[in-house]
């Protein structure tokens, strides 16, 4: 048989060539090009391992260049890229210029939305199909891939709900049922979904019928509906109750994820239904490679490694601490103090380094699935009885819960703690998952307060001050290695900047963890150019500690804020506002944070250095601020700016 049949494959309609023992050897390249990825950059593994039947299956059913095709969540689409004239690049994937981790439109027709939160493609997916219907192309099918640990989020009931009628006709989700999100998931959905995989008896059952069903002395229509009703009742029996039928759609499987032949023939099956249908697909996360089969939670993103003899080799390690162990150890040991004190995740209990709290302390910790808005309504009603919840998730996913942070937390005054990690920007994730907006949007609600440590010596008495508070309280922290500025720091107190350097050349004012990089700009600064500029650690982005601010825009030559956050309503917004309302000249103020892009995966490094908040663009803001406001210590070619200035 012809080797690397993945080389053929330069569309999916060039699937149509392979017989079903090319189909098998074509999955096998597909995971061994998988491996080869991962083998040189952290990339997300055992999610792609698990679902190369599916991926060929729906591309050998469908005619995606004109149906409708949507990964929930999306960081199982690297099988889809090998198919749909990736294959080449797919070495590139999360860096900088190539492939995106995720769907994205502008490599490929076939990626119609840039997905990357949970539970979302039901909804996208109905609604592509309400579009096509009024744009007179009814024949359209629309498939929604949706993996089980992101099935219990509430839109994606809302999007079920909503199936009937003309928009469910030619509707397709496939549940993609692994037992896992990140994390074993958690909750009654899942227990619901394993009562449907007990089954070798009902897929046994199953089988053996439809061998003797031609024999049976009943004819036609009389057979098939004979046949249909006995399967419902074998369903509720095994089930408890059909859930997917009970909200109008017909139910199929659950069937084998990683038999090709099975699953084009339900998917032909389903492909001449008019719809709506879930078709439960049963897949393991790590397909085909042993070790990530054995522990997927691992080898979900895993550094890069080699696999040999002796097992897994790492091919980086890294002694450093992040923020999130900092973050993570400061629970636990107010966990260990105070019994009331309880932690919330949705789903993300190994990425916000959870484990030793969820071992330790199982009554005080509470993983709600991939379900954030419920995680902090819940934690408002925790409030209310008198504990003392930390919801502790990724900035851009508690995005997912503006609404009930607005209503069940803020309206309430009730004490819920955010602990946001992954705030500023991420890496090689990308847009979908840059922690951008939190320090905007948590600003404007009031009772909130909103802060930000600017090295590993806040941490822990930022989550203490929090936690004594009788309202809402967000600490936001980055994906980033522990800095730690040596000085012997001021205590916190509400509205309380620190200042690390005070001098009235220039002056830094910073919000979070940046403030190490302006240190060491106003050092080069004063070595290189002999401006001697100061810093401030700003702690509180709301409330804002105006003494300090104000003095600063009244005595300096120039005052830069900082922040790895939107420019827009952010940090640096707050210290204008505040001087406008004191009436002071802001005409040497400048604010240098993220601009109004979205920022394209990279290395966290690489990125920084794109929007000027490294210590090179920093720098060279504030020498073009500084000769600006006519410093004339500064000669006119003595920089080149890394990043925009905003007045």
């Amino acid at each position: 048989m012809s080797r690397d049949l993945l080389a053929k494959v330069q569309s999916p309609a060039d699937l149509q060539n392979f017989d079903d023992a090319q189909l098998e050897q074509l999955a096998a390249e597909m995971r061994e090009r998988l491996v080869n990825v991962v083998n040189h950059r952290p990339a997300h593994f055992a999610s792609n391992l698990g679902v190369v039947e599916l991926c060929l299956a729906l591309h050998l059913t469908f005619d995606f260049s004109r149906d409708r095709l949507i990964w929930d969540t999306g960081h199982q689409i690297y099988p889809h890229k090998l198919i749909t004239g990736r294959a080449d690049s797919l070495r590139t994937i999360r860096t900088k210029g190539g492939l995106m981790g995720y769907p994205n439109p502008t490599e490929s027709d076939f990626d119609l939305f840039m997905t990357g939160h949970a539970g979302c493609a039901p909804s996208t997916a109905l609604g592509l199909k309400a579009g096509d219907n009024l744009m007179g192309e009814a024949d359209r099918h629309s498939v929604a891939v949706i993996g089980d640990g992101a099935f219990p989020s509430g839109i994606v009931f809302e999007a079920l709900n909503n199936a009937t009628g003309p928009v469910g006709k030619k509707f397709l989700v496939v549940l993609n049922d692994n037992k896992m999100s990140i994390c074993p998931r958690v909750g009654g959905v899942a227990y619901y979904l394993d009562k449907a995989r007990m089954t070798p008896a009902y897929g046994q059952w199953n089988k053996r019928v439809k061998r003797i069903l031609p024999s049976i002395p009943l004819v036609g229509a009389q057979s098939e509906k004979w046949f249909q009703q006995a399967k419902d009742a074998i369903k509720a029996t095994f089930h408890g109750g059909m859930l997917f039928e009970e909200l109008g759609f017909a139910y199929l499987g659950p069937i084998d994820g990683h038999d090709i032949k099975t699953l084009r023939y339900y998917m032909e099956k389903v492909k001449a239904m008019d719809g709506p249908v879930l078709l439960h697909v049963l897949t393991d996360k790590g397909r085909g490679f042993e070790p990530a089969e054995r522990d997927p939670v691992k080898f979900h993103a895993p550094a890069p490694f080699e696999s040999g003899e002796n097992g897994i080799i790492p091919l980086t390690k890294s002694s450093s601490k992040a923020y999130t162990d900092a973050v993570s150890a400061a629970l636990y040991a107010e966990m260990e103090k105070d019994s009331t004190v309880a932690v919330l995740t949705a789903a993300m209990c190994e990425g916000n380094k959870l484990q030793k709290i969820r071992e330790k302390f199982p009554n005080q910790f509470f993983d709600t699935g991939i379900c954030e808005s419920h995680a902090v309504a819940f934690a408002a009603g925790m409030a209310k009885a008198g504990a003392k919840p930390v919801v502790d998730i990724y900035s851009t996913f508690l995005q997912r819960s503006f609404d009930q942070i607005f209503q069940e937390v803020s309206l309430q005054n009730l004490p819920v703690i955010f602990t946001l990690d992954r705030a500023g920007l991420v890496g090689a994730d990308g847009p979908t998952h840059h922690g951008t907006y939190d320090l905007a949007y948590m600003r404007m609600f009031p009772n909130m307060v909103v802060m930000a440590p600017g090295d590993q010596k806040d941490v822990a008495p930022m989550l203490e001050f929090a936690l004594h508070r009788d309202g809402p309280t967000s600490i936001r922290y980055p994906k980033a290695n522990l800095e730690t500025i040596e000085r012997e720091p001021t205590p916190i107190e509400l509205g309380q900047a620190e200042i690390l350097e005070w001098e009235t050349d220039g002056m830094f004012l910073a919000c979070g963890t940046l403030v190490v990089t302006c240190l060491q700009a106003a050092e080069r600064l004063r070595q290189q150019y002999g401006l001697r500029i100061g810093v401030v650690n700003a702690r509180f982005a709301k409330p804002l500690d105006k003494t300090t601010m104000l003095k600063a825009i009244e005595e300096c030559g120039f005052v830069l804020t900082v922040e790895e956050g939107c420019l827009m309503g952010g940090f640096g917004s707050a210290v204008l506002e505040a001087a406008n309302e004191a009436g002071l000249n802001t005409s040497h103020v400048r604010r240098l944070g993220l601009p109004d892009t979205f920022v394209l995966h990279a290395e966290r490094d690489e990125q920084l250095a794109e929007v000027g908040l490294d210590l090179d663009g920093i720098t060279a803001a504030a020498l073009e601020l500084a000769r600006s406001v006519g410093m004339s210590t500064v000669a006119s070619d003595s920089f080149s700016a890394g990043g925009t200035l905003t007045s």
